[in-house]
């Protein structure tokens, strides 16, 4: 492995005293856009100032993930680089804390690990909490679940356990949290699930729901009322809609009676033993199928 400290580079160092890590970076599953929202309200709503820059033309492949560029008449105008950076935030209380963002590392996985493992070592972080929210069997009239998992175990012992043993696809949030287990290192992640007929919309109870993990387990002051009130919006919309269509009606009926059965105990968790969570394609499929119930209404689910 090539030396993973040449990968980044780092500012001038504020005072922090064992901050918490909030990893958020784009490239896996992020349903209803949840991952984002969350990410985007921390950085519009706080202030914050960038700390760690990492080296991107070594980690990104441009030709899986072209970056935009603007053309304007006769000339081209911008282009939005890919940046992966760490950013020093500060919450309501003007209390630190560091956020990890930008497109997930295309390739030399365990070298952005041990760059990452580098900066926590030096920054003295305390702990790191990874965000993602995955598509699941779930309605969007019950209270939001939260997938919550960590290294120690013990980091989320108070969070029910929805799934059991399970295969999913790898990333590199995943991965860097199963590494600092492995170093001793004290990291766990939130995984909210999200209804799957709304995982190509934007939820922002799943970003509101993401935000109150990480102020519970990071003990971080947050601003979440805007996403308190998006989410409230959003709900209204989609029940507007759900009760113009039978069919989808009926679909969210079966999801409610299967939620609530497994929060009485009488039924199983979210996914069997072994089972596996949906692919992309598997998704769009039903996508596709919820939008095709939506052919004899007025309005379109994704307004």
């Amino acid at each position: 492995m090539q030396d993973p400290a040449t990968l980044f580079t780092t500012s001038a160092q504020p005072d922090l005293i064992r901050p918490v890590l909030v990893e958020a970076l784009d490239g896996f599953v992020d349903a209803g856009s949840g991952r984002r929202l969350a990410r985007g309200h921390l950085l519009n709503a706080l202030d914050s100032e960038p700390l760690v820059t990492f080296d991107v033309d070594q980690l990104f492949d441009y030709r899986s993930r072209r970056p935009e560029m603007t053309f304007t008449r006769d000339h081209w105008d911008g282009y939005a680089a890919p940046e992966l950076a760490v950013h020093v935030v500060r919450d309501l209380n003007n209390m630190p804390f560091l956020l990890l963002h930008g497109p997930e590392p295309d390739v030399q996985w365990e070298r952005f690990i041990a760059a990452v493992g580098i900066l926590v070592a030096g920054l003295d972080v305390q702990l790191v909490i990874g965000l993602n929210a995955i598509p699941m069997a779930v309605p969007h009239t019950r209270p939001p679940t939260v997938i919550a998992h960590g290294s120690p175990p013990d980091l989320v012992a108070d969070h029910p356990k929805w799934l059991p043993t399970i295969q999913v696809p790898a990333s590199v949030g995943n991965l860097l949290e199963y590494r600092l287990g492995e170093a001793g290192t004290p990291a766990c992640g939130f995984a909210v699930a999200v209804p799957y007929y709304l995982a190509q919309l934007e939820y922002p109870d799943a970003a509101h729901t993401l935000l109150n993990c990480l102020a519970r387990a990071g003990e971080l002051s947050l601003p979440t009322e805007a996403l308190a009130n998006a989410a409230e919006v959003t709900r209204g919309q989609v029940d507007k809609q759900v009760a113009g269509s039978e069919e989808v009606a009926s679909l969210v009926r079966g999801l409610e009676r299967q939620y609530d059965d497994m929060t009485a105990g009488r039924g199983g968790g979210l996914l069997t033993d072994g089972a596996r969570l949906p692919t992309a394609d598997e998704l769009g499929a039903e996508f596709e199928q919820y939008l095709s119930a939506w052919t004899d209404t007025d309005e379109d689910p994704s307004e």
